[in-house]
């Protein structure tokens, strides 16, 4: 079985559904374990509260459960034209992988959730994208075979960099189904990468 995690940290919802059509776009690659699994949340809940955040009962992963997946995807709202803090903060904890090169040859790919529509939205898919090559993983996008990213018909999230949605200024926008399909092209496609990787010659034999 190809072991797909499915990571995110979702503030308002928006991210949790894109994560949840990613999920099932893997699985619906025949061969594929997928969990959904969330960051910890760093907002205390009084807060939380006060400005509205949507409960979540999804589990809560640790950096050090990356190791066991051969692929990984992240799903992160745009802050200020970059990831949450939360997922930043998950990924600094993940310095001991770092260390043993444990993410090295995995596969990796990165979802969003913006604002508006030039609030960061492909600036946070490809600054994501930054600290995963670090770790050695192999980056993959959302290609033009998904057709709906090139759709003028209406305001669409995603780019060739990773799925996503637009969220709108006060976050009452809901992922549209073009953005869902998105999603779920991209969950299939990374399954479909990863099955081809982890059937290969092991990572460290290759010169």
């Amino acid at each position: 079985m190809t072991r797909i995690l499915v990571l995110y940290y979702s503030s308002y919802g928006h991210v949790r559904a894109l994560a949840e059509a990613e999920a099932e776009g893997a699985r619906s690659v025949p061969g594929t374990h997928v969990d959904l699994r969330r960051v910890p949340e760093t907002v205390p809940e009084e807060i939380r509260q006060k400005v509205g955040f949507v409960a979540d009962d999804t589990p809560v992963a640790a950096p050090a459960d990356l190791e066991a997946y051969d692929a990984i995807i992240f799903g992160t709202p745009t802050l200020f034209g970059m990831m949450a803090g939360q997922m930043k903060s998950f990924l600094d904890q993940a310095g001991g992988l770092w260390a043993r090169n444990a993410l090295v040859g995995k596969v990796a790919a990165v979802f969003a959730s913006t604002g508006s529509q030039h609030g960061g939205h492909e600036a946070t898919l490809l600054s994501t994208q930054i600290p995963l090559q670090h770790f050695g993983m192999l980056i993959a996008g959302m290609p033009y075979t998904f057709a709906g990213q090139t759709t003028a018909e209406g305001i669409v999230g995603g780019a060739p960099y990773g799925a996503g949605t637009i969220a709108g200024a006060d976050g009452s926008r809901e992922p549209t189904e073009t953005d869902l399909a998105g999603a779920r092209f991209q969950g299939a496609h990374i399954a479909r990468i990863a099955a081809r990787v982890a059937g290969a010659i092991p990572f460290e034999d290759v010169a």
